[in-house]
């Protein structure tokens, strides 16, 4: 590659040519009102495109590439009133999620800035009944995963409240698994772990 100009490099200067031959470089013309608007519009599309954003997320990324709070709050508008940006609809996607408890939904979407009412909205939407559904799925397919633990029962207590489950879904259910274990593979007493020591 040498000898040869490489895109974002200079050329390298003729011997003896006298420096203010050159031209200056041209400076970067300042773009109108509608030029600046036009290209938030298009990154805010992009960054929307990527994935479902909360106002609070998008108004996040605009504010990186603009410090103009007027133009800012004129993007979110359009995008919003185009359907592009919705944060109930982002809520609900949240709340329908499944292998995950409320505590978890509900956490993430104040992450997310979602403000108080909609979270408890969408989480009071979810079943209850599903979800402990989802609870005694998951360890009917985890469990020999737990059995392998010292204490099953709390690894699994463990794994499932770190998905958001509460301990009022995530008791019953395992007492449940555990009552339908066949003799073989019944826990270990706390009398039994004495003897592996």
């Amino acid at each position: 590659m040498t000898g040869r100009n490489r895109p974002g490099r200079r050329p390298a200067r003729t011997p003896g040519a006298d420096p203010e031959d050159t031209p200056p470089a041209r400076p970067a013309r300042e773009r109108t009102p509608q030029e600046q608007r036009d290209a938030l519009i298009g990154y805010a599309f992009r960054a929307l495109g990527q994935r479902a954003l909360t106002q609070t997320e998008l108004r996040a990324k605009l504010e990186k590439r603009s410090d103009d709070p007027d133009l800012i709050v004129a993007v979110l508008a359009r995008v919003q009133e185009l359907g592009y940006q919705d944060d109930a609809q982002v809520a609900r996607a949240e709340g329908s999620r499944r292998g995950v408890g409320s505590l978890r939904v509900r956490q993430t979407l104040k992450r997310r800035g979602l403000t108080d009412d909609l979270i408890r909205e969408t989480v009071d939407a979810r079943d209850p009944d599903d979800e402990a559904q989802v609870v005694r799925d998951l360890l009917a397919r985890r469990w020999s995963s737990f059995a392998r633990k010292r204490d099953p029962q709390a690894s699994a207590f463990s794994f499932l409240a770190r998905r958001g489950f509460t301990g009022n879904v995530i008791w019953p259910a395992i007492r449940e698994h555990v009552a339908g274990l066949p003799e073989a593979e019944d826990l270990d007493t706390p009398e039994d772990w004495n003897d592996e020591e």
